[in-house]
C-alpha cells in the first residue's frame, strides 16, 4: 500500500523559512518523479516543485528562486525547503507522485501571517 507521510510545518512569518519533510513507503521510490502540493482553502492540489529520481528539479512560476526541493532516495525521503515565505504560500502542502498523484497523504500545514 503506497502511503506518504508529511511533516515540518507551522505558523511563520512573512519572509521566514520551513524545511518540509515526507516519507514515502510501499512504493518504488528511487524510480519515480516526486512532486510537492499545496492546496490553499477551497482550491484544488497544485504542483509547486518536482524533482526526477537523479535529481533534476522544475518549479512553479510563484516559488522560482525561493524553494529548494531534494531528495534521498535509500531512506525514502522528499524534502522542501521554503524560503522569503509570503502570505500566499499558506495552505496545507503534501508529497506525490509528480504524474498521477496517488493516494494523498495527511499534509502538513503551513501558514505565514503576521
Amino acid at each position: 500500500q503506497v502511503q506518504f507521510v508529511e511533516s515540518g510545518g507551522g505558523l511563520v512569518q512573512p519572509g521566514g523559512s520551513l524545511r518540509l519533510s515526507c516519507v514515502g513507503s510501499g512504493i518504488g521510490f528511487d524510480k519515480y518523479l516526486m512532486g510537492w502540493y499545496r492546496q490553499a482553502p477551497g482550491k484544488q492540489h497544485e504542483l509547486v516543485a518536482s524533482i526526477s529520481p537523479g535529481g533534476n528539479t522544475n518549479f512553479g512560476g510563484s516559488v522560482q528562486d525561493r524553494f529548494i526541493i531534494s531528495r534521498n532516495n535509500a531512506e525514502h525521503m522528499l524534502y522542501l525547503e521554503m524560503h522569503n515565505l509570503q502570505p500566499e504560500d499558506t495552505g496545507v502542502y503534501y508529497c506525490n507522485l509528480r504524474y498521477n498523484p496517488t493516494i494523498w497523504g495527511p499534509g502538513t500545514q503551513v501558514t505565514v501571517s503576521s
